[in-house]
């Protein structure tokens, strides 16, 4: 009879993206072999994972913060005769790893986005307190080979990551530097994962990557590759660039039943002059007669972005181009930051940084303008039936809450056995975040 590992107690937090979600997720897959169980808090775990994210300067702040605390909690461990271990994964981990283990000696070991795959080797190093402790030069292909095959799915909705890393360069960015070139899986593999977790009652996947329409297999065929997989009803992906939304794929939006029509497709700025100070190779009104022929292929498709204000350089007209963007373009939602100079990025020596105070406001006018569009967007679909893919139970006896085709939330009476199934709902009231419905029939 072959032996079990003991079981210890993992924590994972997570900071930033959907991308660091699904890490963490797979830190869990490869750590459970070795009897490793997820629990909800840092206290009285074995070992405690921040798996983190860099890509704003507060980001990096709250953990060494957060490292403060949990090595409180390591001090305590070993006065009542405790082994904790502590470990930085993700981006941060790649980009300051040295400056982590000076900083935070509480640290067992750093690990970066491409190698966590070898987590149980530096845990074995760790427990023998020898050999190196720093494991972030490692390929992606690497890292994906020694994943294990079989993987949890916890819900109804899963993230799968397609492609990783950059070759963009944007000069606001660090994830060339942190998360290295651009690699994407084998389709096989992807298949494959994304079989199993159709067989694990998964009706909907999200394709990761951080640019992920570079998929270099062409992500339209690899999007009617998994449509025909049994059971898999919705397909989505995130995050797109501009320059990477090829014919192929605003085909596949027109034509792939699965594909939903919600498409992230970040433009960043509104100005000519700031789009090409950050290297992001487009124009506003390139961006705006994409937008066009994506529409051209799905007129229903519902667009969100990403924005950064405040740039260096920016300035007042600048502002007023994105405002003016924002308002051309109709979002669905998006989402908006105040540029953070990130050491080491050519946009952190840039002249003519902007004040912060003025960052604040141009920030709190672009946000009340995407929450009116928002809320526009969501008024516009009450009245409309439309197909819900239940997800939970809803905080209310009798209420189970899904996501439209649009991703917005939707609760509604109905039974916990909705869940999984995908039933037409009649949209009765929409709010900013949220929509209200009732159920017109039974799922199928």
């Amino acid at each position: 009879m072959q032996a079990t590992a003991a079981e210890k107690r993992l924590y994972i937090k997570t900071y930033g993206c959907q991308m660091n979600v699904y890490d963490s997720e797979r830190i869990g897959d490869v750590l459970r072999p070795l009897g490793y169980q997820l629990v909800e808090e840092p206290e009285g775990a074995d070992l405690v994972i921040l798996n983190t994210c860099h890509i704003r300067e507060k980001a990096t702040d709250k953990v060494y913060s957060e490292l403060g605390r949990v090595n409180a909690l390591k001090r305590e461990s070993a006065r009542s005769g405790g082994a904790m271990m502590v470990a930085v994964a993700g981006c941060v981990a790649q980009a300051e790893g040295a400056e982590i283990m000076r900083r935070a000696p509480g640290v067992d070991f750093v690990v970066g986005p491409q190698a966590y795959h070898r987590l149980p080797e530096l845990i074995a190093r760790a427990h023998r307190a020898s050999g190196e402790r720093l494991a972030a030069q490692f390929t992606p292909e690497e890292k994906f080979d020694a994943l294990p095959v079989e993987r949890q799915a916890d819900g109804v909705s899963a993230f799968l990551t397609v492609q990783e890393g950059c070759d963009k360069f944007c000069t606001f960015c660090v994830v060339p530097y942190t998360r290295g070139p651009e690699y994407s899986r084998p389709p096989e593999a992807i298949e494959a994962e994304a079989r199993a977790l159709a067989a694990r009652g998964v009706r909907e996947i999200t394709l990761l990557g951080q640019n992920v329409n570079a998929y270099a297999g062409g992500l339209a065929d690899l999007i009617r590759r998994l449509a025909r997989i049994p059971g898999l009803a919705r397909i989505r992906y995130t995050t797109s660039h501009p320059r990477d939304m090829d014919d192929a794929l605003i085909a596949a939006h027109g034509e792939v039943e699965a594909l939903m029509p919600y498409l992230h497709l970040p433009v960043q700025c509104g100005s000519d002059k700031v789009l090409k100070a950050m290297n992001r190779g487009h124009t506003a009104q390139s961006y705006l007669r994409l937008v066009e022929r994506i529409r051209a292929g799905r007129p229903d498709i519902a667009l969100s972005g990403d924005f950064i204000v405040g740039f260096p350089g920016e300035t007042a007209d600048d502002f007023e181009a994105t405002m003016s963007l924002v308002r051309d373009v109709g979002y669905a939602s998006a989402f908006s930051f105040k540029y953070s100079r990130r050491p080491g990025t050519p946009g952190a020596a840039m002249a003519g940084q902007v004040d912060e105070a003025v960052k604040n406001e141009r920030l709190a006018r672009l946000q009340s303008l995407i929450a009116a569009r928002q809320i526009a967007f969501n008024a516009s679909v009450v009245g409309r039936v439309l197909p819900v893919l239940f997800e939970r139970p809803g905080r209310h006896s009798g209420q189970v809450i899904g996501r439209t085709p649009y991703l917005q939330a939707i609760h509604c009476q109905g039974s916990e056995h909705l869940i999984g199934q995908i039933a037409p709902v009649r949209v009765t009231a929409g709010a900013q975040n949220s929509l209200s419905g009732r159920l017109v029939m039974e799922a199928a």
